[in-house]
């Protein structure tokens, strides 16, 4: 795919879209390095259910720690894999207030040193909570990268790396967001809507033009 292409790309998403943010909720850094912690395999919906009722009793550090894994679990076990998210979210609390007086940190490495923090947690904290240029690839970021041929690649790193040198600088900062939406209600895994896509005609996929099945 040529600049040219990739520029209407976003062109056409930021005038769909103009303020994207993530569908997570939350009012600080640290609520939101949490939920994220939370998100992962996990959907933004049943995170935000099990958040709300957390943040309203505990939304800091050191609230967080005082409840301990057994006192969070009862928050969080609507969502998968809670046991050891849970853990991670107290060990991660408990460093924060050790090492980082209880702020979350703004560089990648400190972040990617805390539990449950990989490269693509430490993305979306840069760039939703600090406004840093980052690219957090989830599935649907590797997905609608490769299936339009906006950035391809076999594995998430490449992608992330592909992204961040072929996205143009003015569409940088709010790319990650336009990109998950877009796979998250159009271009979707198993049955793309290439009917509905404000993109199709600049897309790469073969099969773009397919119509909805009947009854959609």
């Amino acid at each position: 795919m040529n600049a040219e292409k990739r520029k209407q790309i976003f062109e056409r998403l930021k005038t769909a879209n103009p303020n994207p943010t993530t569908e997570l909720e939350y009012t600080s850094p640290f609520e939101l390095l949490i939920a994220v912690i939370l998100s992962a395999q996990a959907t933004d919906v049943s995170v935000n259910k099990a958040t709300r009722k957390l943040y309203l009793v505990a939304n800091t550090p050191e609230k967080i720690a005082a409840l301990g894994v057994d006192g969070l679990i009862p928050y969080v076990q609507t969502i998968g894999l809670y046991r050891n998210k849970a853990k991670n979210v107290i060990d991660t609390c408990r460093l924060l207030l050790d090492h980082h007086h209880g702020e979350v940190p703004r560089d990648r490495e400190s972040l990617q040193a805390l539990p449950g923090v990989g490269r693509k947690t430490a993305n979306v904290v840069l760039n939703t909570a600090f406004g840093q240029p980052a690219m957090a690839v989830d599935t649907h970021i590797f997905r609608v990268s490769n299936r339009t041929g906006l950035a391809p690649g076999k594995n998430v790193d490449i992608v992330e790396h592909k992204l961040m040198k072929f996205v143009p600088p003015e569409y940088l900062m709010d790319a990650h967001h336009w990109l998950i939406l877009h796979g998250r209600y159009t271009c979707l895994a198993r049955s793309p809507q290439c009917w509905n896509c404000l993109i199709a005609d600049l897309c790469e996929f073969k099969s773009k033009t397919r119509t909805p099945e009947k009854g959609i």
